[in-house]
């Protein structure tokens, strides 16, 4: 099997129904920032400082990702299950690592060693298609546990960031200064 089609040529993709739309069609929009976020964590994990704990669970939110794209460019397909359990553990990751981090009182500019930045961008990442989730799911039925699981997300890189640079000793950056 070939990689290449040519059938999207011009501009045009088809969906898994077989229907053929703009790539700029919302759906392939939204989609496609799953699959975007899904590279920036393959950035992270390809980071040479390596937190066992945070490798293995960045693995687990990769699958998840697929799921989730899978379901966001089938929407007759099946409703990715477990997804509320998901953001409990990513709630107790969250809570057990805020623990053994100084209080946040400002906020801080993305930033750090390698990983903790790259972690930063995953974030905006995440951000990104969560905001293309919502936009659709304003025009179409999306699965509510989708936004809140990309929601939490967000929130738990936002804290590995924390993490992975305090363990590097990388100090904070506070705005306002």
């Amino acid at each position: 099997m070939s990689i290449y089609t040519r059938t999207g040529d011009k501009g045009k993709t088809s969906l898994f129904s077989g229907q053929r739309v703009s790539k700029a069609d919302l759906r392939v929009e939204t989609y496609g920032a799953i699959d975007e976020l899904n590279s920036v964590i393959g950035v992270v994990l390809s980071s040479k400082y390596k937190v066992l704990s945070i490798e293995r669970e960045l693995i687990k939110i990769q699958k998840d990702l697929f799921e989730i794209g899978s379901q966001l460019a089938n929407p007759s397909a099946e409703k990715v299950q477990g997804l509320g359990k998901r953001v409990k553990e990513f709630e107790k990751m969250i809570d057990e690592m805020t623990e053994k981090l100084p209080p946040l009182q400002n906020f801080i500019l993305p930033g750090g060693g390698g990983t903790g930045s790259a972690l930063h961008f995953a974030r905006t990442a995440c951000r990104r298609a969560e905001r293309r989730v919502v936009a659709l799911s304003e025009k179409e039925k999306v699965s509510l546990d989708i936004i809140v699981y990309l929601n939490r997300l967000s929130d738990l890189l936002f804290t590995m960031a924390r993490f992975v640079n305090h363990k590097e000793k990388h100090r904070e950056i506070f705005w306002p200064a």
